[in-house]
């Protein structure tokens, strides 16, 4: 049995086979699936887990170059803008796009990995860094 790492199987087989600038979408149980992209669904229930409960475990696993978030945020999320600020913190780039270009540019990703999480605007495109 796995000891470190992501124990959900698909988690761990996408963030594996990122590559450099490669993406993957942390995205609250809302966020419209494109069709053609991977959706990892880990929601069990309204708000379980939470969207900062798989942000942090990803971020624990996954080298990120740049993190982009919606600008619908600063109005209607403030814990999603304190995030942002503390990813910028981390020496991680931080871009703000509007939601609908937000959703153009989940088209691309290698996954979205939807949870439970029930606020507007907790989403997340995190573009893959590379480990030297």
């Amino acid at each position: 049995m796995k000891k470190l790492g992501h124990l959900n199987r698909d988690i761990a087989r996408v963030l594996a086979s990122m590559g450099h600038t490669d993406s993957v979408v942390i995205a609250d149980c809302g966020l419209p699936i494109p069709e053609g992209v991977e959706c990892i669904d880990v929601s069990l229930a309204l708000n379980v887990p939470g969207f900062f409960d798989v942000l942090d475990s990803v971020l624990a696993d996954f080298k990120v170059e740049r993190a982009v978030f919606a600008s619908e945020s600063a109005e209607h999320n403030a814990a999603v803008v304190a995030r942002i600020a503390q990813m910028a913190a981390s020496r991680i780039d931080v871009e703000q796009v509007p939601h609908e270009e937000f959703k153009q540019r989940s088209r691309v990703a290698k996954a979205i990995i939807r949870t439970g999480e029930c606020s507007p605007y907790a989403n997340v495109i995190l573009h893959s860094g590379v480990i030297f």
